[in-house]
């Protein structure tokens, strides 16, 4: 139980955004500064639109700043970055100019390998961490193992008294992972950036969001790409049933949604369900 001091909210917008074929770093810039400009529009149409309730953070799908393909990969060399490149200013200006927590995703070069990468860059415009990709896919469209490495450490902000975590695609289906992050670092949002293409385990996908959701009782938001064969994001809050459901983005077009994020949701749902207080010490 709470002390009945307001628990803290925030407006979260989630992108399900389109990305090009980027093969040169030309193509790379020029499709930042279209998304930048497509994300600073619709955070202006918020604002305008509830002037009094802005947006505190803004999400991105997994490696934003690149398409997800071996021809992509190939050119790392060119297009991977460092935490001073093209995706750090351009989300640094869209952060300042509208006073808001950005979250993209970017492949990182550091010490002559690569990793997968989400950013976090609040208003400031300061870089407040970074999380590397843990659990590289290499199954179905997946190729990640032949050329990236993989993580090694969390990530836990707080933005107006919530705590917030990304982790990335492959990295939920390993249930150890969402556990600590609930129980272990208390994080009341999971930010979930992905690319799921549409192979043979894009339908199992939404399975594990509902679970990780359910089960660890916190908001969860699973964001994909949009395109042909992407698209489809889901937010799963921390409980549903036959009268509070999931929310679902267009199956393949681009989808900015606007999502409330309180923790009041999750101390309800906490003291109804006992599930995280009712587990054992060991089993």
């Amino acid at each position: 139980m709470h002390s009945g001091k307001p628990l803290p909210t925030i407006n979260v917008l989630a992108c399900q955004i389109e990305v090009p074929v980027t093969l040169t770093t030309a193509a790379r810039d020029q499709h930042l500064q279209s998304m930048a400009a497509r994300v600073g529009s619709a955070l202006e149409q918020h604002r305008q639109s509830q002037p009094d309730n802005p947006v505190r953070l803004v999400v991105l799908p997994e490696l934003s700043s690149i398409d997800y393909s071996r021809e992509s990969f190939e050119q790392l060399q060119h297009l991977a970055e460092d935490l001073h490149g093209p995706s750090t200013d351009c989300w640094r200006k869209i952060a300042t100019q509208h006073n808001a927590f950005i979250a993209y995703s970017f492949p990182r070069k550091s010490d002559k390998h690569y990793t997968i990468s989400v950013a976090i860059i609040d208003p400031t415009g300061t870089v407040v961490g970074v999380y590397d990709k843990l659990h590289l896919a290499q199954y179905g469209a997946s190729m990640e193992k032949e050329y990236f490495q993989r993580g090694e450490n969390l990530l836990v902000f707080e933005i107006d008294g919530l705590r917030v975590a990304p982790i990335i695609c492959y990295d939920i289906r390993f249930p150890e992972l969402c556990r600590s992050l609930a129980v272990e670092h208390r994080v009341d949002l999971i930010l979930h950036c992905g690319a799921y293409y549409r192979d043979e385990s894009f339908y199992t996908w939404h399975d594990f969001v509902r679970t990780r959701a359910l089960e660890n009782q916190l908001h969860f938001l699973s964001l994909n790409r949009a395109g042909k064969h992407y698209g489809n994001s889901l937010y799963c809050p921390p409980w549903v049933d036959n009268e509070i459901s999931a929310t679902h983005f267009d199956e393949h077009r681009e989808d900015f949604k606007t999502l409330l994020i309180d923790r009041t949701r999750i101390e309800q749902v906490r003291e109804q369900y006992a599930f995280l207080h009712d587990r054992l010490d060991s089993y």
